[in-house]
């Protein structure tokens, strides 16, 4: 359901910091059909919360207010506007506008009015009505208004990142239909998810970008609207947000006991060597570790051993999504699914886990992992109905095999991947020549660049490498800065990379921008795969279409099964439980969000821990 960018090993991201009346002449609805209005709206049955509940039992509404946070983050940035594809833009800075609906956390796919005070939709959901709230206001008090909003999403559309085009596709127009009501007509009534989608538009200041290029990168601190605001920043080295103590949005149910820090900066740091050595000395005060070895191995400190650090693994239900090494199948050697399965199969995940991981991870086996929308065994009645018709035009295993990775003993004996490698390259047209795989037609060799911005990654890879060579394929490696990373994913400049497809409870429009034939010829989308597929361009379709949950749920599952058996990518790994290291001066809610297990945004800083901390007091 959400817009998602690229936020492998981004620490905002792993931090979860962020981010009247019935419509009855105006709307394009049949006068007959019933038309809702709530305020909230659900993808499927109805939301939990009424309409000024108290606070979501994973908040403390009496959490104080007051201190400071600092943060880690990788590499640089160039520019403080977030919304356009030429920008590496400050880590935070997205979350400085409210949105006109905000997501509940331990709800699949419910959204409540933000900025919105009601929401209003036919029975067919041809189109939603937001009314705003009259005390909505951007950081210098004015109002938030009907033309900001409609502003905002023509020039998102438009302007915006290539993800916006492909999530808002369907929604034909916004118009104003009332001081403070905003329609959004669809192209259809086959899209159930656009009122969720809509809702989630962050809402920008029109009358402050008049006269500025919505498509030129800036470092001129933005117009906001939400709890915070830019403080101060340096560039590529920190930046700073202040929390705004007259937020107009304070006082709604769904932000007492969010939101607490007075300051929140982050620290760039070059490597992420470099910023965890930077937590380990009292730099950063909050680290969700991404690295099993560090986990296992590395906070055997001082801190952590007299208590001043503190590891929590958090469990949590969170679709685990689909980390990955992607091929870029625009290259003609990775054209041949036969190709891009030999070199899959020579991943030793089991050595990797026991040598590498510590045993921590799982093998992903799944687009849509850890929920209920993972496909698994042989396809049922239910998902052959969406399978059936595309036979021939989808690879036959799909209805025949279980799919499964191959597995080896942990040992690093790979001769039996190595055998299974060898037999499809031959099929495939490719034989060893003098100790290099090469193509039997034109004589070229099998030889292939593995692009990384991530140091840690190549401990891995290189084992990996080393596989690859006792077949004759040529794998090198090359680590780039985040901003080189950047430009080449954006413009699909390269051969395999580290990529991670992350995915919510109730896909939909995003799936478009991650397998879609449109998307693999849009620099900047999310289809860095290059999928260009007629049978996964109906199933998005239809799985945007369906009808209710049974329905999406089986659809998924079938597009799953198409992913994975057209070996798209080498699947990772995936943590069943979110890994977190802090500082004790925090305190956080008792209770965890199902699919938020983190929420940095809901802790706040206890009092006497602070003192204790800087004391030096030890357990």
């Amino acid at each position: 359901m959400a817009i998602r960018r690229r936020n492998l090993l981004v620490a905002s991201a792993a931090l979860g910091i962020t981010a009247p009346g019935i419509l009855r002449a105006q709307a394009p609805a049949q006068a007959t059909q019933k038309v809702n209005v709530s305020h909230g709206f659900a993808m499927h049955g109805m939301p939990k919360y009424g309409a000024n509940p108290g606070p979501p039992d994973y908040f403390n509404p009496n959490a104080p207010k007051g201190g400071a946070v600092r943060l880690g983050a990788r590499g640089t940035f160039d520019s403080l506007h977030p919304f356009i594809i030429k920008s590496v833009p400050a880590a935070g800075i997205a979350a400085i506008w409210d949105t006109l609906c905000w997501s509940s956390r331990d709800e699949a796919s419910t959204a409540y009015g933000l900025i919105a005070e009601t929401i209003e939709w036919p029975e067919d959901r041809s189109w939603v009505a937001f009314t705003l709230r009259p005390q909505a206001r951007f950081h210098d008090g004015t109002p938030i208004t009907v033309e900001d909003v409609i502003w905002t999403f023509d020039t998102l559309k438009a302007k915006g990142l290539p993800n916006y085009a492909f999530y808002y596709g369907d929604v034909l127009k916004a118009e104003k239909v009332g001081e403070r009501k905003v329609l959004f007509t669809f192209r259809d009534s086959t899209n159930k998810e656009l009122p969720l989608i809509v809702g989630q538009l962050p809402v920008l200041p029109s009358k402050w970008w008049a006269g500025r290029d919505f498509e030129k990168v800036s470092l001129e601190i933005p117009l906001g609207s939400s709890a915070y605001k830019v403080d101060a920043f340096d560039v590529g080295r920190s930046i700073a947000y202040r929390r705004v103590p007259d937020w107009w949005a304070k006082d709604l149910w769904m932000n007492r006991g969010r939101q607490n820090f007075d300051v929140m900066r982050y620290e760039y740091y070059r490597d992420v060597t470099v910023q965890f050595e930077a937590f380990k000395a009292g730099e950063i005060d909050i680290r969700q570790e991404n690295v099993a070895r560090n986990w296992a191995t590395g906070y055997d400190v001082p801190p952590v051993r007299d208590g001043r650090i503190i590891k929590a693994e958090i469990s949590h239900e969170l679709p685990t999504g689909m980390q990955c090494f992607a091929f870029n199948t625009r290259r003609d050697m990775f054209r041949d699914r036969r190709v891009r399965e030999a070199i899959a199969g020579m991943f030793d995940f089991a050595w990797s886990n026991k040598n590498l991981f510590y045993g921590l991870y799982k093998r992903n086996i799944s687009f849509f992992g850890n929920s209920e929308l993972a496909s698994s065994r042989l396809p049922t009645p239910a998902e052959l109905k969406y399978l059936e018709p595309l036979r021939g035009k989808i690879p036959d295993e799909v209805f025949t095999k279980e799919f499964t990775l191959p597995e080896t003993d942990g040992t690093g004996n790979v001769r039996d991947l190595a055998r299974r490698a060898l037999a499809l390259l031959k099929e495939a047209g490719w034989e060893v020549k003098d100790g290099k795989m090469t193509e039997t037609k034109t004589g070229k060799k099998l030889a292939f660049e593995m692009l990384l911005q991530d140091a840690s990654f190549e401990r891995v890879v290189l084992p990996y490498k080393q596989n690859l060579e006792r077949i004759g394929v040529d794998m090198s490696v090359r680590t780039i800065d985040t901003a080189q990373f950047k430009r080449r994913n954006d413009e699909f400049d390269f051969d395999m990379m580290v990529e991670s497809f992350g995915q919510s409870l109730s896909p939909g429009n995003e799936q478009r921008d991650f397998w879609g034939s449109k998307a693999a010829a849009t620099p900047g989308s999310r289809n860095t795969i290059g999928i260009r597929d007629e049978a996964i361009d109906r199933l998005i379709e239809t799985l945007i279409a369906a009808p209710d949950r049974e329905s999406l749920i089986n659809v998924t599952r079938a597009l799953d099964r198409v992913l994975l058996w057209s070996h798209f990518v080498v699947p990772n790994w995936h943590n069943p439980k979110a890994f977190v290291a802090y500082w004790n001066r925090f305190d956080r809610p008792a209770k965890s969000a199902k699919y938020a297990p983190v929420a940095f945004d809901t802790w706040w800083i206890d009092e006497a821990k602070e003192k204790a901390l800087q004391r030096g007091d030890k357990k």
